[in-house]
């Protein structure tokens, strides 16, 4: 009995953990830049602000403990995001929208009904609103990357690194043949709160994987640049100064640091790897030279069982910006490969595709199952910006092949 209180009272510190997050993040934004759309096919700035408090309160509030709706409208309006094809804009005007002040006092009632219910809910509720809210955190900061003028709260020195640095020798890594094991197992019960995972990461199977070489290192801006001086369209963050490149931060222009990872669309990174006569990981291939070793068994993270720290890479929004790709070396797998997870989401080949015995949430069945539409390709790992509950093994991530604007680096490999 004592267990299940302990396991309750972290989950609802995360949940409260959570809301400082996002709120944090919202500090930046003022006046009319909440109804700007930075990124032409997703909702205005102002969207998200009730979007978050509202899933909250449809799922916990609506759908956990059946309370009556007391704005059904915003319910309604801040219920969903879109995932749109790219060029496909959404044709609403800001004066579509309510006031930011509108929406502020909607999420503050939000907050003080589900206050008085959230140590009464099933946990696993709690963890989904944890990890939605937080991968909301990530996007919103992508979004606000993408205003119309870099953001001017508080700048944030980017990590250092000299712009005039060279990428680093990308040698490759040979991963013998063997066994990925891709997913996770259910919950042996239903309040196992260790074992939540969103629909897509269940059920557990095992994939036999042929002998393959990875590159060690995610590919640089530096080596980017070369495909770019082929003739090659420059991804979505640099942009040409004269003879040079610059590279746009969240706060404002740097010159392009060549051993950062570059962050491109699935199609750039699979043209590249093209180019140089290799290709884009499968999931199963990133996984067996992510987590597994040379005895045959898995780990919980690259770098072994220990729990996520400063040490093992970029991610948990330390930083704003990537890190040089030699920075991390503590958490290199077991194969001595870098940055499996921080730095930058990696693309691979393999389409978003259910598990076999997948089973969608009943009280979300929109996660996942709309998206296994042959449109969507899996990301394995971490971005600067991921948290640190997200980085476990089995989570999934999945973006359209042509979206510029997520933190999406990659790596090849040869087979």
């Amino acid at each position: 009995m004592g267990q299940a209180v302990v396991g309750e009272t972290r989950t609802v510190r995360a949940f409260v953990a959570a809301r400082r997050h996002t709120d944090h993040l919202f500090q930046f934004i003022s006046g009319a830049q909440w109804y700007e759309r930075p990124v032409p096919e997703r909702h205005r700035l102002v969207f998200y602000l009730g979007h978050i408090d509202a899933f909250d309160w449809n799922l916990i509030g609506r759908h956990a403990c059946r309370l009556p709706s007391f704005h059904p409208a915003f319910d309604r309006l801040f219920a969903f995001g879109i995932d749109p094809h790219t060029g496909e804009e959404p044709q609403d005007q800001a004066s579509d929208w309510p006031a930011v002040s509108d929406v502020r006092r909607y999420v503050d009632e939000v907050r003080r009904r589900l206050d008085a219910v959230v140590r009464e809910v099933d946990p696993v509720f709690l963890d989904v609103a944890i990890e939605h809210r937080l991968m909301h955190a990530e996007t919103f900061t992508y979004l606000i990357h993408n205003l119309s003028a870099p953001v001017a709260v508080g700048r944030i020195a980017p990590p250092p690194s000299s712009p005039s640095s060279s990428p680093p020798l990308n040698t490759m890594i040979e991963i013998p043949a063997g066994t990925a094991r891709l997913g996770r197992q259910r919950p042996a019960a239903e309040m196992d709160t260790d074992s939540f995972g969103w629909d897509n990461e269940f059920g557990q199977h095992v994939v036999s994987v042929p002998r393959f070489r990875i590159r060690k290192h995610k590919v640089t801006n530096g080596e980017y640049l070369k495909f770019v001086e082929a003739g090659a369209d420059p991804p979505h963050f640099w942009r040409r100064a004269g003879t040079g490149w610059l590279w746009r931060t969240v706060w404002g222009e740097i010159p392009l640091p060549l051993d950062w990872p570059v962050y491109v669309t699935w199609h750039g990174a699979d043209r590249y790897a093209r180019w140089v006569g290799q290709s884009l990981p499968t999931e199963a291939e990133f996984h067996r030279a992510a987590y597994g070793t040379p005895q045959g068994d898995e780990r919980a993270y690259p770098w072994g069982d220990a729990a996520p720290d400063p040490r093992h890479g970029n991610f948990d929004c330390r930083y704003w910006d990537p890190l040089p790709v030699t920075a991390t070396p503590a958490g290199d797998s077991a194969f001595g490969v870098s940055q499996l997870v921080g730095n930058g989401w990696e693309w691979t080949q393999t389409i978003f595709t259910p598990f076999p015995d997948f089973q969608p949430f009943p009280f979300y069945p929109g996660y996942s199952a709309p998206f296994f539409d042959g449109r969507h390709y899996v990301l394995k790992g971490a971005s600067p910006r991921t948290a640190a509950r997200l980085i476990r093994r089995s989570f999934r991530n999945w973006f359209r092949p042509n979206y510029p604007y997520v933190y999406a680096s990659f790596r090849c490999v040869e087979n």
